[in-house]
């Protein structure tokens, strides 16, 4: 009996799923009809995170911000990247719901690290979306900044629009401030209670990003940038895009794919042929 396969070479950047007769297909659509649909799941992980080796090792300079996309080539490979990672990530969401399956511990870790390799793609060119707060705050530059760390929501009305972590100085002015800084390098932190409260702010602001008033160029910018900061304060060491999740939060592994899924959504509403799946093999 014929069974789904994957379609992938060693030039592709990424792969997709084909059925049984050899149609490209997305995840969600097999699951649907097949009989063993909680086995192709992890089949589906296991090849992104094989993915996600091979593009580590093809475009880590790049992604790593070691090396600037200086050729064509370059910057088509990092847009093919991130386009095939958000796919594949939002493939992944869709199936869960279709089966009621809730995501498992390593469905975050490969999700999670997907999406800091899409992101850091997105940096790479340019092209990622606005960062919340974006041109209100003050240059730090060179020094020790003191002052009141705080997560600052742009809009209570409309949380689409985001919120970013701040420290407030006591002259007023309000510099940047990383999640990765509040857990690694500022004393007097109540670091559980930070990290509580990004989570609070990701989970509201991924659900507000689907309302029909939202703006999608800027939801997608403030999911971004939450999960962004989320996933580089979780990662296993310094110089690592892999992410880890410390005292395995089941929890932690299903927001970081629905922050995922909600914001690859945002995207596809500005570009809508972001989910196709490619009608042949690139």
């Amino acid at each position: 009996m014929s069974r789904p396969s994957i379609a992938q070479t060693d030039e592709q950047i990424g792969f997709h799923w084909l059925s049984e007769n050899g149609r490209p297909v997305g995840l969600a659509e097999l699951v649907r009809t097949d009989p063993e649909p909680d086995r192709l799941l992890p089949t589906h992980l296991a090849a992104l995170d094989d993915a996600l080796i091979d593009a580590a090792g093809r475009f880590g300079r790049l992604l790593g911000g070691g090396e600037p996309a200086t050729t064509e080539t370059q910057r088509l490979d990092l847009r093919e990247l991130h386009r095939v990672l958000d796919r594949l990530c939002l493939e992944y969401s869709a199936a869960l719901a279709v089966v009621g399956s809730e995501a498992e511990l390593r469905a975050g870790l490969i999700v999670g690290t997907a999406q800091l390799f899409a992101i850091r793609a997105r940096m790479a060119l340019g092209v990622s979306g606005p960062t919340p707060l974006a041109g209100t705050l003050t240059d730090p530059g060179v020094g020790v900044v003191s002052g009141h760390g705080r997560l600052v929501v742009v809009d209570e009305r409309e949380p689409w629009r985001g919120a970013r972590w701040v420290v407030e100085s006591e002259t007023g002015a309000r510099f940047p401030l990383t999640l990765s800084m509040l857990r690694y390098d500022s004393s007097g932190v109540n670091r559980e209670a930070a990290l509580d409260e990004h989570r609070e702010a990701l989970r509201r602001v991924a659900a507000a990003a689907d309302e029909p008033g939202a703006d999608p160029f800027i939801a997608a910018g403030s999911v971004e940038w939450l999960l962004y900061d989320w996933l580089m304060a979780h990662r296993e060491s310094g110089s690592s895009g892999a992410i880890e999740l410390r005292g395995n939060r089941l929890d932690d592994a299903g927001l970081i794919v629905t922050a995922a899924a909600a914001l690859v959504r945002c995207r596809t509403r500005v570009d809508p042929a972001l989910p196709d799946v490619p009608t042949r093999r690139r």
